[in-house]
């Protein structure tokens, strides 16, 4: 093809690129549109909001408890140490008792991770806080939909991804954890046949925030055409099946209500589930005539929502029929026990013989059939289950269900089944059948948000307030660095190999400076490490030849280490050119020299910590000394505190945005335990740990890690020396204190004097590279 030839295909693509490029800013700026106007409907209507928490509480008390979680607030227990952490948004007990299953599926997965459950509703909180005992670190209720709650939370937990059950969609919710690198699924997702009319009316709108998910897992083929109508991208929406039929159902019945159910003896058991009403429709009154023709059955009624509790009591004093209250005492005889409690009706159908799914009768959408089905129990409804429309469809079709017409209905449709074991028996088991047939989208699902974690780089932006005032400052910095980029480097005759890091400490780059001078000195090489040591007390430079000592205060902490470890020698001071110019060695290491643009060198190696790459940003936004951009300066990446089951994909992939050089993984290695009186290490029964690191959360990983409890840790600053009256105050209450090497040479002499009776320890770490023999080639 010649040149003419190509000219019309060149410009077509140009034309097509340009027409793309405007089609993406056009759609750009409608979505910034669309979410200006939205943030200015919620200030417009926040005296109407604010009237309506006031509300809520008022008739609740128990409203106002979770109000400051509402508004972003969360509690201690929500702090992530750095691991990577899944936020399951579940609004009330039908989407917990959903990710029960899935939770605890990627728990066997991921071990490791952090798993936070909020819920929106008082009724899902309590079922939350039960059955997520044990698997989710922390519950809570979700933040209203303001940016400044959503943020508040975002910045406490850190997800690497939003999972959100079913058909919560709340547009600050979704962009803002976009945009805080996290990946945001929607799980279990269905739309029903009463909603579907407002998606589409709104497809406009919800288009924009739906394209904010980066996978959407339908409940059905059904559900995916409907997520399409609603404005989802096609390609993002999948079929992924039900979670509901994952469903492990609790056999494990109350010991009091098996006690009281045993006394009275009934010969039959029916079960009024969930029951609520629409204004027409009270099914609890229904239920209750339908009880007065059923001679010899024993009821159970159990309503949806607590603030009916009350009123179904009442409804079954004025019908004369004796019941008891499971909150109350379950003493005398009753035809009828009012359940109202959270979380125990899932293990009492395996003692019903029928079962009347509420909110069917009740133009309410119906609730999950599925629950009972799993013990083989027949289920009546009424003609309300669009909100399970597709299970439904196919239970009836398989005949593993009975459906009525209206509530004259339902008393007939009990008695039939009562009457009729073997009716009875067949369409509960073919309900079981069909339960047990359609499992396996909790596997699905968690497959999908493992790899959406492998995407995410979490990067929560810092209050609005902050940066107003600290990003001028970081552009000041920024010019600072522009201009000390300027100064010529001058090369020594031996090469040097940079180990730096962009972010302030934390990084790993010490541990990697010890472990680099080992692997050269095995090797028959004689290195010697060039460092500055932030913080010590003398400004004089300071050689020290491999295998002497030298005293602290010339040294700092980080080059004890190094003159610890003994293998190479070190030298000392802010200009490392004149510091080597003194020594004799082979070759260089430069301890934290990335920025140290001064001293030329053969390899500049940049360590990037895995756990928080972005650390905030420029600082004083962040903890960057420069951006990412600075990048292309590198000639090897090596990714830090690397989690086993960690994949780095999305970090690798914003890297790769502006370097092309190798990427490598590393991880912590904890040795052994060194104690500070020289004895060998005891057990750790009451202990406290501190430390002075740039990511002190990087040191409680690894104690939870190692299995070490602590009863209280404390931060201090990067280099921190610490005295005497802290040490003592650190180990006031605990038999032991544990801390890092680093920290340990930051130790006053007296420090075991200063905490006697306790003990302390610290922790010698080495490191491990992936590709170790292809990382150690390039660079020896």
């Amino acid at each position: 093809m010649g040149y003419d030839e190509a000219g019309p295909g060149l410009k077509g693509l140009s034309l097509s690129a340009a027409l793309a490029a405007a089609i993406l800013k056009r759609t750009i700026n409608a979505t910034g549109l669309i979410y200006f106007l939205y943030q200015l409907a919620e200030i417009v209507l926040s005296p109407a909001v604010a009237l309506y928490l006031l509300y809520r509480g008022c008739r609740n008390r128990a409203y106002f408890a979770g109000l400051k979680e509402r508004f972003g607030l969360l509690p201690s227990p929500t702090e992530t140490t750095g691991t990577t952490a899944v936020w399951f948004h579940a609004v009330s007990v039908g989407e917990v008792i959903s990710a029960v299953e899935l939770i605890r599926r990627l728990r066997q997965e991921r071990p490791d991770w952090r798993v936070y459950v909020s819920t929106a509703t008082l009724a899902g909180r309590a079922a939350a806080d039960q059955k997520m005992a044990g698997l989710a670190d922390a519950v809570f209720f979700a933040p209203l939909d303001y940016r400044s709650a959503v943020r508040r939370v975002l910045r406490r937990l850190r997800p690497s991804v939003l999972a959100v059950l079913e058909t919560e969609i709340w547009p600050n919710l979704y962009r803002e954890a976009k945009r805080a690198g996290a990946s945001v699924l929607i799980v279990n997702g269905r739309i029903s046949d009463a909603a579907l009319p407002r998606y589409r009316r709104w497809r406009g709108f919800f288009s924009h925030v739906l394209r904010q998910a980066d996978a959407i897992l339908a409940q059905s083929e059904e559900d995916r055409r409907r997520f399409i109508l609603a404005g989802a991208p096609a390609e993002r929406v999948t079929a992924a099946g039900n979670l509901k039929y994952d469903f492990t159902p609790s056999c494990s019945v109350s010991r009091e209500i098996d006690a009281f159910i045993g006394r009275i003896r009934p010969k039959y058991v029916w079960i009024a589930a969930s029951t609520m009403t629409d204004g027409a429709v009270d099914e609890d009154d229904v239920v209750i005539d339908a009880l007065r023709s059923l001679p010899g059955v024993f009821l159970i009624l159990a309503p949806r929502k607590p603030e009916r509790f009350d009123l179904a009591a009442e409804k079954l004093e004025r019908a004369k029929i004796p019941f008891a209250r499971r909150s109350r005492g379950l003493d005398g005889p009753a035809r009828v026990l009012l359940l109202d409690s959270i979380g125990e009706l899932a293990a009492l159908f395996a003692r019903a013989d029928v079962v009347f799914m509420g909110g069917t009768l009740a133009d309410r959408g119906g609730h999950n059939i599925l629950e009972p089905a799993f013990f083989g129990k027949p289920v009546i409804a009424g003609p309300h289950l669009e909100n399970f429309a597709a299970i439904a469809g196919e239970f009836e079709r398989a005949g593993a269900m009975e459906r009525i017409a209206g509530p004259p209905d339902l008393a007939g449709a009990v008695a039939r089944l009562i009457a009729d074991p073997a009716r009875r028996e067949r369409i509960g088991s073919k309900a079981r059948e069909l339960a047990m047939a359609r499992r396996g989208a909790s596997t699905r699902a968690v497959a999908r948000i493992i790899d959406a974690a492998a995407d995410a780089v979490p990067n929560p932006p810092r209050a609005l307030p902050a940066r107003i005032v600290l990003a001028p400052l970081s552009w000041i910095w920024r010019a600072g660095n522009a201009i000390h980029a300027l100064r010529p480097a001058r090369a020594l005759a031996a090469p040097v190999i940079s180990v730096g890091a962009l972010a302030m400490g934390g990084a790993g780059k010490t541990p990697l400076v010890a472990h680099l001078a080992a692997r050269l000195r095995e090797r028959g090489r004689h290195p010697a490490i060039l460092t500055r040591c932030y913080k010590r007390r003398s400004r004089r430079p300071v050689i020290v030849p491999r295998g002497e000592q030298a005293d602290h205060a010339q040294t700092g902490d980080e080059a004890r280490i190094f003159i610890r470890r003994g293998d190479a020698a070190v030298g000392i001071g802010a200009d490392r050119y004149a510091v080597a110019q003194r020594m004799s060695a082979d070759v260089f290491l430069l301890d934290d020299g990335f920025q140290h643009r001064r001293l030329a060198r053969q390899h500049d190696i940049v360590l990037i910590d895995a756990l928080d790459p972005c650390a905030g940003g420029v600082f004083p936004l962040g903890r960057l000394r420069e951006p990412f951009q600075a990048l292309r300066r590198a000639t090897e990446i090596l990714l830090t505190r690397c989690e086993p089951l960690q994949s780095t994909r999305g970090l690798e992939r914003m890297i790769a945005r502006y370097t092309s050089a190798p990427v490598f993984r590393s991880r912590v290695a904890p040795r052994r335990w060194v104690a500070l009186d020289g004895e060998p290490p005891a057990d750790f029964k009451r202990a406290a740990a501190f430390c002075g690191l740039g990511t002190p959360r990087s040191f409680w990983r690894t104690l939870e890690q190692l299995g070490v409890r602590v009863l209280r840790r404390e931060a201090f600053p990067d280099h921190h020396r610490y005295s005497a009256q802290e040490l003592a105050r650190l180990a006031s209450g605990v038999d032991t204190l544990l801390t890092t090497e680093k920290d340990a040479a930051n130790l006053p002499d007296e420090a075991a004097r200063a905490i006697a009776p306790a003990r302390l320890y610290w922790l010698e770490i080495a490191i491990e590279i992936e590709r170790e023999d292809e990382f150690l080639k390039r660079i020896l």
